[in-house]
C-alpha cells in the first residue's frame, strides 16, 4: 500500500487542539490544496477566512450575541459555550461557498466543491504534522454570523475548520468493511 493510501485511510479529526496552528507558510500550502478539488467550469466556488489571535475573542463576541438573537432566553452556559467557541484551537478557517448563476453548474455542485476544498485542507493541515477538525451548528448557518464576516448574500457558510496541534492522541476509530458501503449495479 502506498503511504499516500495510508495516511489517506488513517486520518481522523482531533477535537482538542492546542498551539502551535499553522503559521503563514502552512496555510498557503493548505489552500493550494484546496484549489486543487473538482471545480466544475472553473468558477472558483469558495473562499476562505481566517480567525487568529485575538481576533478569536471578537469572534466569540459575535457568535454569543448571535445565540442571543436566535435565542433570548439562552442560558450563561450556552453563552458561555458560544463565546469560548472560537478558543477550541490556535487557527479557525472558515470555508465560504460563493454560489453562482451558472446555466451548467447548479448550487449543490458549487457547495461541494467548496466541502472538497475544506476536506483538502485537512488533509494538508495533517500531512504538514497539524490536525483539525470540521464544525458548523448553528453559527454555519445564521445569516447574522454571516454578515458579521463580511459574506455577501450569494455566500454561505461550508464549517468552521480548527486547526492546531493535537492535543493527546488521535482517537482509534473502527475499520469500515467497504462491502458495506460499495454496491455494483
Amino acid at each position: 500500500m502506498s503511504e499516500v493510501l495510508k495516511f489517506l485511510q488513517q486520518r481522523n479529526s482531533a477535537a482538542k487542539l492546542e498551539a502551535p496552528g499553522p503559521g503563514e507558510a502552512e496555510l498557503r500550502e493548505m489552500i493550494v490544496a484546496a484549489t486543487r478539488v473538482p471545480d466544475h467550469a472553473w468558477l472558483r466556488p469558495w473562499r476562505f477566512l481566517t480567525i487568529a489571535g485575538e481576533r478569536r475573542r471578537d469572534f466569540g463576541e459575535v457568535l454569543e450575541r448571535c445565540l442571543l438573537e436566535r435565542d433570548p432566553a439562552a442560558d450563561e452556559a450556552a453563552r458561555q459555550k458560544a463565546r469560548n467557541a472560537p478558543l477550541r484551537a490556535p487557527l479557525l478557517l472558515v470555508v465560504v461557498a460563493r454560489i453562482s448563476e451558472h446555466p451548467k453548474v447548479p448550487a449543490v455542485e458549487q457547495r461541494l466543491s467548496a466541502g472538497c476544498a475544506a476536506q483538502a485542507i485537512l488533509l494538508a493541515a495533517e500531512a504538514q504534522g497539524f490536525a483539525g477538525i470540521w464544525r458548523t451548528g448553528a453559527p454555519a448557518f445564521d445569516r447574522r454570523v454571516m454578515a458579521a464576516l463580511g459574506l455577501a448574500p450569494n455566500e454561505e457558510i461550508v464549517g468552521f475548520l480548527y486547526l492546531g496541534t493535537r492535543a493527546g492522541r488521535a482517537k482509534p476509530l473502527p475499520e469500515l468493511p467497504p462491502d458495506s458501503y460499495l454496491n455494483h449495479w
